[in-house]
């Protein structure tokens, strides 16, 4: 009940110092928030305020223990989201940390997922053989496309493939699975990441299309998960005018809550939402949408939030 009330209110339980842990490094849809030439009430109300800005949907993978730190996805916000992670204990006391993180793992090939990967290159980081975990397909795209061909060439990064469904441990005690997620596969397939800790395990899955294509269902893929961090796209059909947002292939939120609301208020899991598209009705924080949702026994993903594992 402790982990339960510190994720719906946005701030991080006690742990050990030496208790690895997940961190929310962004929240928004790969737009960002405020979004490129909008002008529409949230982006204006986040460039007033820096506090409503949202970085890229993104998570960090901490294990003090070893001192590694990993992230899942690189998003365009990925400079700012490193100064959220623990720096290394072998990095420059000046001067650019050439390896500020162990291991990358890529859900698929839309922008604010895998952009981010340029950093790592030789006009920024050119860091050295850093693992990129993808699946098959993924990898494909990676090694057949500049510039991120050329980040390979120059052996910037090596691709790790793990095809979905394989587990595999991350670092002692931390398995991962990249599960298999129907979206929108135009240049890569899309998965979702499973992570099992000595404590908790967290589903992950910050892009996919309605439950109904789920096969086996989002109930079942929940099984043996204590935390499950999903997209929350959109809030309402009406949200892009001129655009049928069921069309773009993202469940809403209010669809999410009915499917697991009886698991939520049983205590079964907890469930937070990510990936806000910068028009979605929860960026209000006074909003009824948001109430609403905190009634239900639901929360929202804040960056910097810290769940133990």
């Amino acid at each position: 009940m402790l982990l339960l009330a510190a994720a719906l209110l946005g701030c991080s339980p006690p742990d050990a110092a030496d208790t690895p842990y997940v961190v929310v490094l962004g929240t928004a849809q790969d737009g960002g928030v405020p979004h490129a030439a909008c002008r529409c009430a949230h982006c204006e109300a986040a460039r007033r305020d820096p506090v409503r800005r949202l970085r890229v949907a993104s998570l960090g993978i901490v294990v003090p223990a070893s001192g590694r730190r990993y992230l899942i996805d690189a998003t365009p916000d990925l400079r700012d989201q490193l100064e959220l992670l623990p720096r290394s204990a072998s990095a420059p006391a000046a001067g650019v940390d050439r390896a500020p993180v162990d291991g990358v793992l890529l859900t698929h090939a839309h922008v604010g997922h895998y952009l981010g990967l340029a950093f790592f290159g030789f006009e920024a980081l050119h860091t050295r053989g850093l693992p990129v975990h993808a699946t098959p397909r993924m990898a494909r795209f990676l090694r057949d496309n500049g510039p991120w061909s050329r980040l390979l060439a120059r052996e910037e990064i090596r691709i790790v493939e793990t095809p979905p469904g394989q587990t595999y441990e991350l670092e002692p005690g931390i398995r991962v699975t990249p599960l298999a997620v129907p979206h929108r596969d135009e240049d890569s397939d899309t998965v979702g990441y499973r992570i099992e800790g000595p404590k908790i395990t967290i589903l992950y899955v910050p892009d996919t299309d309605r439950w109904s294509t789920w096969n086996p269902s989002l109930p079942e893929a929940l099984r043996g998960c204590d935390i499950a961090i999903l997209d929350g796209t959109f809030y309402a059909t009406s949200e892009l005018p001129g655009r049928d947002v069921r069309s773009i292939g993202h469940p809403l939120v209010p669809e999410t809550m009915d499917l697991l609301e009886s698991r939520v208020r049983s205590g079964d899991i907890t469930v937070l939402f990510t990936h806000f598209n910068h028009s979605n009705l929860l960026l209000d924080p006074e909003g009824q949408a948001r109430a609403l949702l905190l009634r239900r026994g639901f929360g929202i993903a804040e960056e910097g939030l810290r769940l133990p594992i």
